[in-house]
């Protein structure tokens, strides 16, 4: 083991030690494409005492992790938006709840038949139902999916899970007498005080959203410096609260935020405290690796691979099962699906929890961990490469799928009407659209094909022809009515990953030329380094919509100027 013995006679050392070792893992999980949250647990693992031994001040990477936990129930109570659920309706909330129900059923009896007690398979089977929003949505974002139909769902879904780990988090801070409690009795006073006071708590925080939570933001809001440290104040205070009256920080955290979430400028405040949140989760993450001890890992390996597996694939099946069921097409269940298909770090914290609150031995957190690594590293390529994969495993899926998908159709993609089109084009964005004004006036049909549904409804009331499809989709694209179309044009939004065997440009140019498609193919591109390759794929045209604006800009002002 190397002698940095010198680190820990001062703390400050300690902490610009571990902050060097979590940027030095970080980069490297950049470079494979991997979440922050697996570099952090690995760069704890290296800075514990199995590996480095780097740390001795435990009580100040405890503090920064409490507060990171705070801060992140904080936003997540600022953010707790119901009135998405409510616009999805049963899909949401079907699918949430089966997806956690039959999750916890499964894994309970997973850890039952490898000889976990019966309290620790519970935790470990609820801990298995959250997914990371924080995760999946980053990964949506980049694959410019956050608007499609599965992504809308696998979000309303998400925060159907949000609200299920607050319920969980309340029934712990309920029921979470610590052992050495003594009698019966003594029990249920302090249930029943805890009841008592969480009632107190709810009546405090109405009040003050009914009369304060406004006008005492807008004051704290004229100085952003101060709006900062209000919020974090905030946070801290009613976690403190939650702690004192005998709940747990985390639930006193997620009231403040929830305290705020009706406050005009509370994206505001989420913007500028995300970071702060990154910042002081980190600590949380490294926390979690100096605990694990390496040398139980070898034992818990198996465990954890068993319940990896399930969580990567018996995790999407049960999401592909409801929403087949509800009446949805196999590849929109499938790419919904591989959202669910790693832990949350809530997973994380409400191992913690049951661990401070004294129901779990420190096997258990190692055993969790072990799988949120696991899970969240391969489930970041499995939804980054979810055409490609649903591609391979189209032939095996359809018994997903019901012979009449219904619900689909109801959520925006219409039938398709097999009459004449001179131009498809797909992405009703700000360019798309353009487009298609301009060629609309010279009098051409267009067909209109966006993976938006609200997009598309919103076009037809205005009279357009226009469906639910996606670019991506090979058997869409096949069902398409292209007798006599003489053009299609791709203004979709681009994968930020760049060009890959992923892009829906790609994939829709080598469908066309499957299916000997005699018109011309138009795509648009931001980066000019892609041009020739779309070229040299079978793109007809390329465009460049900044550089043809910006050469048009400057014909318009030679000609003024001439």
């Amino acid at each position: 083991m190397p002698e940095l013995s010198f680190i820990h006679t001062v703390p400050f050392y300690e902490i610009t030690a571990l902050l060097v070792l979590a940027a030095l893992t970080g980069f490297l999980s950049l470079l494979l494409r991997q979440p922050m949250i697996v570099s952090f647990i690995a760069a704890g693992i290296l800075a514990g005492p199995s590996v480095l031994d780097i740390v001795q001040s435990h009580e100040y990477i405890e503090l920064m992790a409490e507060l990171g936990i705070a801060l992140l129930l904080f936003l997540v109570g600022l953010k707790l938006d119901v009135s998405l659920v409510r616009s999805l309706g049963m899909v949401s909330l079907a699918t949430g709840l089966g997806q956690v129900l039959f999750t916890a059923v499964i894994g309970f009896f997973i850890g039952q038949l490898i000889g976990l007690d019966m309290v620790t398979s519970l935790y470990v089977a609820v801990a298995l139902t959250f997914s990371s929003t924080i995760i999946i949505v980053k990964l949506l974002s980049d694959k410019k999916e956050v608007d499609s139909l599965h992504g809308r769902i696998a979000l309303g879904f998400l925060i159907v899970q949000d609200i299920v780990v607050v319920v969980a988090m309340m029934v712990l801070s309920a029921f979470g007498i610590k052992s050495g409690d003594a009698g019966q009795g003594s029990v249920l006073l302090q249930i029943g005080s805890i009841v008592l006071y969480g009632m107190l708590m709810v009546l405090f925080v109405t009040v003050f959203i009914r009369y304060l939570a406004t006008p005492l933001v807008d004051r704290f809001a004229r100085s952003p410096e101060l709006l900062v440290t209000f919020a974090l104040g905030w946070a801290a205070f009613l976690a403190s609260m939650g702690d004192a009256l005998g709940f747990s920080m985390e639930l006193g955290g997620l009231l403040a935020g929830v305290s705020l979430a009706s406050t005009p400028i509370r994206e505001s405040i989420v913007s500028r405290m995300a970071s702060l949140r990154d910042f002081l989760l980190l600590f949380f993450f490294i926390s979690l690796g100096m605990n694990l001890d390496l040398s139980l890992l070898g034992a818990q390996m198996v465990p954890a691979l068993l319940f990896s597996l399930f969580v990567l694939v018996g995790n999407p099946l049960i999401v592909m099962i409801i929403m087949g069921l509800l009446g949805y097409r196999k590849r929109t269940g499938f790419l919904a699906g591989l959202t669910v298909a790693q832990i949350s770090e809530f997973s994380l914290i409400f191992i913690a929890m049951g661990r401070d609150l004294g129901h779990l031995q420190p096997e258990a957190i190692g055993l969790v961990t072990l799988v949120g690594m696991i899970t969240i590293a391969l489930s970041v390529y499995m939804i980054t490469y979810s055409h490609s994969l649903y591609r391979l495993l189209e032939p095996v899926l359809g018994v997903f799928e019901q012979n009449m998908p219904a619900r689909e159709e109801a959520e925006g993609t219409g039938k398709i009407e097999h009459k004449r089109y001179d131009i498809v084009l797909f992405g009703i964005g700000r360019y798309g659209t353009a487009v298609a004004r301009e060629l609309e006036k010279s009098g051409y049909a267009i067909l209109m094909v966006d993976f938006n549904p609200d997009e598309v409804r919103k076009w037809k009331k205005r009279g357009y022809d226009a469906i639910y499809g996606d670019a991506s989709d090979q058997e869409f694209l096949a069902g398409l009515p292209l007798d006599g179309v003489k053009w299609v044009i791709s203004a979709v939004s681009q994968h930020e990953l760049g060009l890959t065997h992923e892009d829906p440009r790609l994939v829709l140019i080598d469908a066309l030329k499957t299916l000997r498609f005699p018109g011309r193919i138009a795509v648009s591109t931001q980066r000019l380094k892609e041009k020739e390759m779309l070229k040299e794929r079978g793109a007809d045209v390329v465009f460049l919509p900044f550089d043809d604006a910006a050469g048009e800009a400057a014909r318009r002002i030679n000609r003024d100027l001439s």
